[in-house]
């Protein structure tokens, strides 16, 4: 896993104030905390943050964040963002301890769902119900992103957490939900009405079919109606011989 490298700023004014004067600048506070050093403000470049955002690995990555000519290995742990502006307000780091399991949310990538069952077989439609997982490990275990393979879905079934594949050294980890779901595959009621109209229309055009068979010219009739001519016919014999006497 390649190392993210950003650059921070020690800050030394504090307050709204401070940080308004800071925005118009082009700067983003922020605070770095945990570990054995206090907590400490800090700035930086707003449009390289901006543009480092854009990377996903940058929200679940061990980062190297250089600051007074040293280096600190930290966690994104909290970004504030403008309510309608493309802004970031406020950032918050924490310190790694690399002897010491941290928490995190990584990223899901979803594989091979095109050739599953569900989807070549049945035209199923594969929802992703989270996208991302809440994990425990050592730092140097912390996976970019955790591979989802779907190649074994089925229609009308769903993966859970327990059926993901997690990388060496990674747990996951549940709250409330003991297996919560991951992915399911449903058809889409639109192409079920579909398969049961047709199912219909055949059925209509085999029964239109045995109707003209029978009442054609020189039609032969079948077994069973041939047996109910012949009693039907006793039947009449019958009534006529009771009229008689």
């Amino acid at each position: 896993m390649a190392s993210i490298e950003f650059t921070a700023f020690a800050r030394n004014t504090e307050g709204r104030a401070a940080s308004r004067r800071m925005r118009r600048q082009g700067k983003t506070p922020g605070i770095v905390y945990g570990g054995a050093a206090a907590p400490a403000p800090i700035e930086l470049d707003h449009n390289a943050l901006i543009h480092a955002l854009r990377n996903e690995a940058f929200h679940a990555s061990i980062l190297t964040m250089k600051l007074d000519g040293g280096t600190t290995k930290v966690l994104l742990r909290d970004l504030q963002m403008h309510p309608f502006r493309h802004e970031v307000l406020h950032i918050d780091f924490q310190r790694v301890d690399e002897t010491r399991k941290i928490n995190m949310k990584v990223p899901l990538h979803f594989v091979n769902a095109d050739v599953s069952p569900a989807v070549k077989v049945s035209g199923a439609i594969v929802s992703h119900v989270i996208t991302e997982l809440a994990i425990v490990c050592l730092p140097k275990d912390l996976p970019e992103f955790i591979e989802v393979d779907l190649s074994e879905l089925d229609t009308g079934h769903s993966l859970h957490v327990s059926g993901v594949k997690l990388p060496p050294g990674v747990t996951a980890v549940s709250h409330g939900t003991l297996d919560p779901v991951v992915a399911t595959a449903v058809v889409p009621k639109a192409i079920v009405e579909t398969e049961e109209e047709l199912a219909a229309a055949a059925e209509g055009v085999e029964a239109a079919a045995v109707e003209a068979a029978a009442a054609a010219p020189g039609a032969e009739a079948k077994p069973g109606e041939t047996k109910a001519a012949e009693k039907g016919g006793e039947k009449k014999e019958a009534a006529k011989e009771d009229k008689k006497k």
